[in-house]
């Protein structure tokens, strides 16, 4: 078995989670590969003559499974590295909340035994692709969460006129907009009231931010579906995200968003699944609070 370990930054606490991770793969003889931007920073001998910095190196070794050490931020950078080699992520939690790098730091050594046993399924997460005239985002126009349309700063509101495969669809006074995916539900479309949608679903989710007419909600659509975005506003440029790359934008912009041509897969170990994660980050069925309190 080969596997590749993705990070993006060295914290001294997670010294030695990373030293387990290390030592377990090595004592199961798995050949392993490092990030080069993570493994440059990591003070541990010799690390570096393990490490693979580019897709192209990437694929040449074509790990079977890809190890990422942090939060959900991690897997969402690892997915630009990885495009459309659809090697299955295992996100070990580094980070906070997790809902896709849900393997607490306890279980890595479980974790890892249960990767060489193949206890474990494979979840497979539609993206979402953008176009736009002009060009945004380049060759890595993919993102596995979401794409958002916000004003800059403290303008005023913005209006951004949304349309469904060339049919309007509304006109949204609002903060922004955001466009997710399944996997997105869980982020930024959740903390605007957005539903939370399977992973595995093939839909979009269109919802506003901070909307001016309260009886604007969010919506869910096919992913066989094309979004048509404009954007215009007081403001010259406007800010838009993909996943956590952000450019700006102006009312010039004609954007079309759509399903992309590839997926992202993520590894469940037997006995974890998304309804345990969600019922596990959200607190569901818990009651805190504390009724005890005396003056």
């Amino acid at each position: 078995m080969k596997v590749f370990i993705y990070g993006q930054y060295w914290k001294e606490q997670d010294r030695d989670y990373v030293i387990m991770l290390l030592e377990k793969l090595s004592l199961s003889s798995i050949d392993y590969r490092i990030y080069k931007n993570y493994a440059d920073q990591i003070p541990i001998d010799q690390i570096t003559n393990y490490c693979l910095g580019t897709h192209e190196e990437l694929k040449q070794y074509m790990p079977d499974v890809i190890i990422t050490l942090g939060g959900d931020g991690t897997i969402l950078s690892a997915v630009t590295l990885i495009r459309d080699l659809e090697i299955p992520i295992m996100g070990i939690n580094l980070g906070r909340l997790g809902f896709l790098a849900s393997i607490e730091q306890a279980r890595i050594s479980d974790a890892i035994d249960k990767l060489i046993s193949n206890e474990y399924s494979i979840t497979t997460r539609s993206m979402i692709q953008v176009s736009s005239d002009p060009d945004i985002f380049g060759d890595i126009n993919f993102g596995l969460n979401d794409f958002t349309l916000l004003k800059r700063d403290n303008s005023a509101m913005v209006v951004i006129h949304a349309f469904v495969d060339g049919h309007f669809l509304n006109s949204y006074w609002a903060d922004g907009l955001i466009v997710s995916t399944p996997t997105g539900s869980t982020g930024y479309s959740l903390s605007c009231g957005g539903p939370i949608i399977f992973p595995s679903s093939d839909n979009f989710i269109i919802t506003p931010v901070a909307p001016h007419n309260l009886n604007v909600r969010p919506i869910v659509i096919s992913g066989k579906n094309v979004i048509g975005l404009k954007v215009e506003g007081r403001a010259e440029n406007f800010l838009c995200t993909l996943d956590s790359r952000n450019k700006t934008v102006s009312s010039e912009h004609d954007i079309k968003l759509k399903k992309n041509d590839f997926n992202t897969k993520t590894i469940n170990l037997h006995g974890d699944n998304f309804m345990k994660t969600i019922r596990s980050k959200l607190n569901w069925g818990q009651d805190k609070r504390n009724y005890g309190l005396q003056d």
